[in-house]
């Protein structure tokens, strides 16, 4: 009767994840600001690399394990004390490209952290705390406690100075932590072109209410928020919170597994990249940018399908935004361990 049960929320998972994606695959594209423009050949100029001498350092390894994600943690040199969330996407009933538990369990375990995710707006297995346990547990994150942030219900915290919000909802456990370390697999999305460090903080973090005010228009159908709008509104949250978490946070982005879609789809195709590595900075900014960079650096052919998702979708919006609303610098050293 369990696996019955379990292969309904499986399909049903799967249905609202074919719905978003049909959804955003409709969204009309919207002009970027002349400001930072992300079309056309200003596009291609804003995913120039930005790697330079003196930037932000974002440290980089080839070993994409357990021990190489200790190694970019240690070359922060920020230790982190008391209360420690570990952020990341436990993966969706049916998707194959989840970040394996074995290589985060040394870093959670280090930090005698917890495993931390919000419910979905969507719905399916992991729109409800039960399901999302169940669904870490069958995906093998059962070394350290999973804290579902929102089962509780949500939090309220301003948003000073943000494009489109004034506050975020997030789920409310994420303020009984003292640190919060991102932990984000880096991959193609439907809606933001990429998916990364931002993306796990924003939405990942934001309750369903928090999701909602997101995605959806005021007055509009879900996910009708596209374009500009969804990345300010993307880097909106990020702002917030990093402005109350502000000192106690770390990213970390993985490059494995680099399917066109994200982590919520049950669907998602099978990669055609190459894995790439583990980067790691104390500033978000110069990591989505270098990851981004990491990208592009392989050959034409190979990303080629990677970066038609990613430019389709003006993701590198995300990088721009961010750098304009203060939260960090796209010039970057890249360290290579």
């Amino acid at each position: 009767m369990l696996q019955k049960k379990r292969s309904c929320h499986y399909l049903l998972a799967a249905c609202f994840c074919a719905a978003v994606l049909m959804i955003a695959g409709c969204a009309t594209k919207q002009e970027s600001r002349a400001a930072g423009s992300a079309s056309g050949s200003g596009e291609q100029a804003a995913l120039a690399s930005t790697e330079k001498a003196g930037g932000s350092k974002v440290y980089f390894t080839g070993d994409i394990s357990g021990k190489g994600l200790m190694a970019v943690y240690r070359a922060l040199n920020t230790p982190v004390s008391g209360k420690v969330a570990v952020k990341l996407h436990m993966g969706e009933p049916g998707n194959e490209n989840y970040l394996r538990p074995e290589i985060v369990k040394d870093l959670v375990l280090s930090v005698n952290g917890s495993l931390a995710d919000s419910n979905t707006y969507y719905g399916g297995p992991r729109g409800m705390t039960a399901g999302h346990l169940l669904a870490a547990r069958d995906h093998g994150f059962t070394f350290a406690p999973v804290d579902i942030l929102d089962s509780e219900g949500d939090v309220r915290i301003p948003i000073n100075g943000g494009f489109r919000l004034k506050e975020a909802v997030l789920g409310g456990h994420i303020m009984n932590y003292d640190w919060i370390i991102s932990v984000a697999h880096f991959k193609g999305h439907s809606m933001a072109g990429f998916g990364g460090t931002f993306k796990n903080l924003a939405i990942g973090i934001a309750s369903p209410q928090g999701k909602k005010a997101i995605h959806d228009n005021e007055g509009g159908g879900m996910f009708s928020t596209t374009g500009e709008a969804f990345f300010e509104k993307i880097i909106d949250y990020n702002a917030g919170l990093m402005q109350a978490k502000q000192g106690r946070m770390l990213y970390i982005n993985v490059l494995n597994n680099l399917s066109i879609s994200c982590d919520c789809d049950a669907r998602a195709p099978h990669p055609d990249m190459a894995d790439i590595g583990i980067l790691a900075s104390l500033d978000p900014v110069a990591l989505e940018k270098a990851s981004l960079d990491q990208i592009y650096a392989r050959s034409e052919e190979e990303r080629r399908h990677l970066a038609e998702r990613i430019e389709s979708q003006q993701g590198v919006l995300q990088v721009i935004y961010a750098e304009q609303k203060g939260l960090g610098s796209q010039q970057y050293e890249l360290i290579k361990l």
